[in-house]
């Protein structure tokens, strides 16, 4: 089940809204001036597509997604993914994933925490600090094993990376790359991530399957669909890389997103926006 509960802390990615900060070494002007807003979302999960001999007949959940804070003060995103997940012989498990995270803007430093519970039972658990400087990442692992990992490159945090990628769907640019850190898996991995940001969207805003006063409540005019593949640097291909998954979604000036899907090539999990409460945004003091 680790494969689906990385699964579920990517769309985590996908669903996340606010300011982020980005590493000194990264391009901080660029995401400086986005405005984002505070708010509580809630996704129903399901199964999409799923090619022949996945194993994999049924796949239900809901996911909650809430962010607070401000750039002065720090950001903090929690999160959580209750699934039901059946195989084909009708053995099904019971995933709770929860998630954690603290960001400073004034230090660059980032605090996260990921447990996955199978069944009510602790599965996995991540814990640690990531500190940015000049073309350097500094992480300081507590779980699942104490260890320090140093990275060299121009590294994002997972909110600061949503937040540029809005800053340059706003400059009308079509792609986006950039190396991303949310402290998943084993908590040591950086991926290199490719969006594909689509055509501004303005004007009337279709819900489709997503709740219609929720969408109501996003309160931005400008959208984008936008992409992201996300590759794992370690994995030694040869030739073409192919993505670890793709996460596609409709992201919005103000940061919230809905529409979501992630792609893992033979099966996908989609996500339709089903509550949505925003918060004032609290000025820096």
């Amino acid at each position: 089940m680790s494969a689906f509960a990385a699964s579920f802390r990517a769309l985590s990615v996908a669903a996340a809204l606010g300011a982020g900060v980005l590493f000194p070494g990264a391009s901080s002007v660029l995401a400086a001036g986005v405005p984002l807003v505070p708010h509580r979302a809630i996704y129903d999960m399901k199964l999409g597509d799923a090619a022949d001999g996945t194993g994999i007949a049924a796949l239900s959940g809901r996911m909650v997604y809430e962010f607070s804070g401000n750039s002065c003060d720090g950001y903090s995103v929690t999160f959580r993914f209750v699934s039901r997940f059946e195989d084909e012989g009708g053995t099904s498990q019971v995933t709770d994933l929860r998630t954690s995270s603290f960001e400073e803007p004034q230090s660059g430093r980032y605090q996260f925490l990921s447990q996955t519970f199978i069944d009510q039972d602790l599965s996995e658990e991540t814990r640690g600090t990531a500190q940015g400087s000049k073309d350097k990442l500094k992480i300081g692992l507590v779980k699942p094993e104490e260890k320090k990992v140093d990275i060299n490159g121009d590294v994002y945090f997972p909110i600061s990376h949503l937040k540029a990628m809005i800053e340059a769907a706003s400059k009308g640019d079509a792609f986006f790359e950039a190396e991303v850190f949310d402290g998943a898996e084993t908590g040591d991995k950086v991926y290199a991530t490719s969006a594909v940001i689509g055509a501004l969207q303005q004007g009337a805003d279709v819900a489709g399957e997503d709740n219609a006063e929720a969408v109501g409540r996003i309160g931005a005019p400008s959208r984008w669909p936008v992409t992201i593949a996300y590759f794992d640097p370690t994995l030694d291909q040869g030739g073409e890389a192919t993505p670890v998954y793709q996460i596609s979604f409709l992201l919005y000036e103000n940061g919230v997103t809905r529409r979501l899907v992630l792609d893992y090539g033979d099966f996908k999990i989609e996500g339709q926006l089903k509550d949505l409460v925003v918060y004032p945004m609290t000025d820096c003091q």
